[in-house]
């Protein structure tokens, strides 16, 4: 992920694709795909709490009616970033950012517990998770916590969205593997092991030395499994992935990234590597990343060409979608353009910069750039001849189920 402090506003309309959206338009699109609910629950199976394969019967009214009539779908990387108040974490969610979330169709997103590089990161993300607790408090109508796979139903069943607290690094752990279940049990949720460098687990996908995972790192690998929490392996080196997928024994997942296959960039995953987490049960999910393509800025074209390439090699039961994005839309301006150029600096500042970044990369596929970003996919999807089936378990059902499995 990479934290963008001026990208939660508004769209540019200049950067869509798709007609002005009408009042219900996110209604009628569920409505295309009546019974998609159904098959998520399914995928799910009895990960689910014993759910039932079907959708649920409970007769409630408005959102809750509406979500079920469509599919579960869920952000295995993302955040909501509010375009109203910007990015002041303080602030509890605007009417706007609801409207977004509401609009957006998810049950769950993965949410990012930012603490950065330097200070008590222990202490920053325990502070973060106060912070959006207070948020999911300050709209219970629309926001939830998600610690298991139970709650990801009641999420689709209520039509709210599910908070799943992650962290992007493992550094904040230091040398003392206690604190997985500290975290676990503050309601994080899924471990990322390295970002982009190394840390004392071991390599990111920028350490030229490619040296895998350290003996604190494959303990790592079992402390992660005792305290049923996933282990995320984007930003990592070739090696640290190749070697944690080795040891693990509940389904590894590799939550946003891209096909190195089509494109060679260091972000993005080799098909080996892919094959392997799909081998041991895991799920492997696309980003809307500019890294997926060799220069520019990813049009809806390269993200479907990427998601087609991993069910190729993973197949359909292993593949997601983690945006590393906004549900909120974006709207590059002025303001956008000058908080890109001091993320920009900050990064590169910190070493945490990959190749390609930079501060005229959009963090998001310009077709896509709405909160009903899934919905749209989907549809597309379903153009080139998608099943149904197919379509629900890539934008949810897969990373259910992985979710599910770890969580018990």
């Amino acid at each position: 992920m990479i934290t963008r402090s001026g990208s939660h506003q508004q769209a540019d309309p200049s950067l869509q694709t798709d007609p002005v959206l009408q009042p219900g338009s996110a209604e009628r699109d569920r409505r295309r795909f009546l019974g998609l609910g159904a098959a998520a629950l399914a995928a799910a199976g009895t990960t689910m709490g014993g759910a039932a394969a079907g959708a649920p019967q409970s007769s409630g009214t408005g959102s809750a009616a509406k979500r079920r009539s469509g599919m579960m779908m869920i952000d295995a990387m993302g955040f909501t970033g509010d375009p109203a108040s910007g990015p002041l974490p303080e602030s509890p969610p605007s009417p706007q950012l609801l409207q977004d979330l509401r609009d957006s169709g998810l049950t769950a997103t993965s949410m990012t517990l930012s603490v950065g590089s330097t200070g008590d990161r222990m202490s920053k993300a325990i502070r973060r998770i106060a912070v959006f607790d207070e948020k999911v408090a300050a709209a219970q109508d629309t926001l939830m916590r998600i610690r298991t796979a139970a709650d990801l139903r009641t999420a689709w069943e209520t039509g709210r969205v599910g908070y799943v607290y992650n962290l992007q690094d493992t550094s904040l752990l230091e040398n003392d593997l206690t604190r997985v279940a500290t975290l676990q049990a503050l309601g994080v949720r899924q471990i990322q092991m390295t970002y982009n460098t190394r840390n004392l687990v071991g390599d990111g996908c920028l350490e030229r030395a490619n040296s895998g995972l350290s003996n604190l790192g494959r303990d790592l690998v079992a402390a992660l499994e005792a305290a049923q929490v996933v282990m995320d392996l984007s930003h990592g080196g070739e090696r640290t992935i190749a070697e944690a997928i080795s040891l693990a024994k509940a389904p590894p997942l590799i939550s946003h990234t891209g096909c190195r296959a089509l494109t060679d960039h260091p972000r993005n995953v080799y098909d080996k590597e892919m094959r392997a987490a799909a081998d041991k049960g895991g799920v492997v999910g696309i980003y809307f990343m500019y890294f997926l393509v060799p220069q520019g800025n990813a049009r809806k074209e390269d993200l479907i060409r990427h998601i087609e390439h991993a069910v190729n090699v993973c197949g359909e039961d292993h593949v997601s979608i983690g945006t590393d994005g906004s549900i909120s839309p974006t709207k590059v301006d002025e303001r956008y353009m000058e908080g890109q150029r001091r993320e920009y600096e900050s990064r590169v500042a910190q070493g945490i910069a990959a190749p390609r970044e930079g501060p005229d990369s959009h963090a998001f596929v310009l077709d896509y750039n709405h909160p009903r970003r899934f919905m749209m996919l989907a549809e597309d999807l379903a153009a080139r001849g998608w099943a149904a089936g197919r379509i629900e378990k890539v934008l949810g059902g897969n990373i259910a189920r992985v979710y599910g499995e770890v969580w018990g």
